[in-house]
Parts: structure tokens; sequence; C-alpha cells
């Protein structure tokens, strides 16, 4: 938000890193609160059935920084909150991605009729990330005073989500490699 006289400056009793991992937990409305429960529903606990509790929760919130610091990147100026888990959950998508592209996922499809279909996750997730990117490129350079979505968020926590789990995977398969075949000492 800005006064005429230049930037809101909005006071907190948290830290700037506290007010970065808390704002990871509230939401706008019970509609976005809903649509990121689901997602996390979804998706996440194959994640942390994979990793553990302890390992998902350090994950899920290094998405969740992770996607901030993609928001700000993009427009640093911006006096509009960022509120809601989104960016986080993207993270987990891009992570089962990467390590669940062949799963086929329950999808409900609203046309002209309502029915389930199943969809694999790379498909689905391909289609999500390409619109939160167009969303995103059709979002630059417009001014906001309301809330809006913060894709960028979402396009960052997703990469950070396939990054980290694409290099999770590749070490995998290096101790599996080393496991078969033990180098020889001299």
């Amino acid at each position: 938000m800005r006064t005429p006289d230049g930037p809101l400056d909005i006071t907190t009793p948290f830290t700037t890193w506290g007010t970065l991992l808390t704002s990871m937990f509230i939401h706008g409305s019970w509609m976005h609160f809903i649509g990121n429960m689901v997602f996390l529903w979804v998706f996440g606990d194959n994640i942390e059935g994979r990793i553990g509790h302890v390992l998902y929760l350090l994950f899920y919130l290094g998405a969740g920084v992770a996607a901030a610091f993609a928001q700000i990147a993009i427009d640093p100026s911006s006096q509009t909150p960022t509120i809601g888990a989104s960016g986080a959950i993207a993270g987990v998508l891009g992570a089962y991605l990467v390590l669940y592209p062949r799963s086929r996922i329950n999808t409900l499809v609203f046309a002209f009729f309502t029915t389930v279909i199943q969809i694999p996750a790379v498909v689905l997730l391909s289609i999500w990330i390409l619109m939160q990117f167009v969303e995103g490129v059709g979002s630059l350079g417009v001014s906001s005073q309301g809330g809006g979505v913060a894709y960028w968020a979402h396009i960052g926590g997703f990469l950070t989500g396939m990054g980290v789990f694409a290099l999770y995977r590749l070490a995998l398969t290096r101790r599996r490699a080393d496991d078969r075949f033990p180098r020889e000492s001299a």
C-alpha cells in the first residue's frame, strides 16, 4: 500500500524471519485455506512418508521461504502482503513431480458435467505450473492495491521442490550404485 507521501511503513512485533515463517500459516479466506489443505492432503502425505516427519517439516518451511524470496525478487517494491501456504505447498508439488511423475491423481473435473478422472501427475502438475507461469507473466507490471495471487511464489516454491528432490534422487542413485559396486581400496 502506498500513501500520497510514499510507501506505508507497517510495524510488527515479529522479526522479518518470524513474519516470513508465520505468513505460511495465515490465509486470506476459508476457500484459500481449504484449497491449500486439499493440495497438501493429496500430495504431501507421500512426500512426508518418503522422507519422514522432521525432514518434511524442514523441507516445507524451506520451500516456503524460497517461494517468498522468489516473489520478492520479482517485485521487491511491493507493499502487498503475501500470505498463505501456497508457496510451500508448491514446493511439495514440485517434489511430487520428481518422485512420482507416473502416479495417477484422482481429479474432480467441472465441465458440462462433474466427474472424477485419473490424470498422470506429470500431466496435472505440468498444466498447473504452466498456468502459474502464464498468470505470473500476466501479473508483471500490474499495480494492485488489493490482495493478489503470488504466482511467482508458487513458481519459486515449485522449482525449489523439484531441485531439492532431483538432488535427493541423485544422492539415492549414487548410494545404490555404491552399494552394488563398492570401490576397492588401494
